[in-house]
């Protein structure tokens, strides 16, 4: 299998984001200035088997929306370039997040098209300086540039911290399966038409 590897950045008047992705592993290293999300992106790495570094810079005096949304879109832009065609993968991926009362039911597919539907409301109320709201702009961002087709259904929760970190693990688990080798394809298309986009 090829190398899965990619590195993006972007820069613009409010943020100045870098990402390096390996989709088969490596070292963990998160600095947003945004202490909770930080750990989010952590949890989806670790538990994605994903080396992912990230270094991001943002006019956090004003609010922390535009840091998150661009990592959302650079992650997405890097995820796109390192996984090429998603020859001979399993494509889609399944998994329940679980942390104490939160349980988060994640479905995904790696068909080359955006689509995402957000059902999780984990309040308004801030878990540090993050606010939870940003979890789904997060999503938007990444699953656009991607080119992921995602669906995100909180099935119980009242904890807004435990339901956040069970939504990223549950992503990271499905992800993880969505991109594991499909013995059965031979290196071929995961696709009737004979490619994904």
């Amino acid at each position: 299998m090829a190398e899965r590897r990619a590195v993006q950045s972007r820069k613009t008047g409010e943020t100045e984001v870098h990402v390096t992705l390996d989709l088969d592993g490596g070292p963990r290293s998160i600095d947003t200035g945004i202490p909770f999300f930080d750990h989010m992106l952590d949890q989806l790495a670790k538990h994605g088997g994903i080396g992912l570094d990230v270094k991001a810079r943002g006019d956090l005096s004003v609010d922390a929306h535009h840091t998150v949304e661009d990592v959302g879109i650079v992650l997405g832009q890097a995820f796109r370039e390192a996984v090429g065609d998603r020859a001979g993968l399993r494509r889609f991926g399944s998994a329940v997040g679980l942390l104490d009362e939160a349980r988060i039911s994640v479905s995904l597919d790696l068909s080359g098209r955006p689509f995402f539907v957000y059902e999780l409301d984990p309040g308004r109320e801030r878990i540090g300086n993050f606010d939870p709201q940003l979890l789904e702009e997060f999503l938007r961002a990444f699953v656009t540039d991607a080119g992921i087709s995602l669906h995100i259904v909180a099935d119980a929760g009242r904890n807004a911290h435990h339901m956040c970190e069970a939504a990223f693990k549950g992503l990271a688990r499905a992800l993880s399966d969505a991109l594991s080798p499909d013995p059965r394809r031979d290196g071929g298309s995961p696709s009737t038409k004979g490619m994904l986009a």
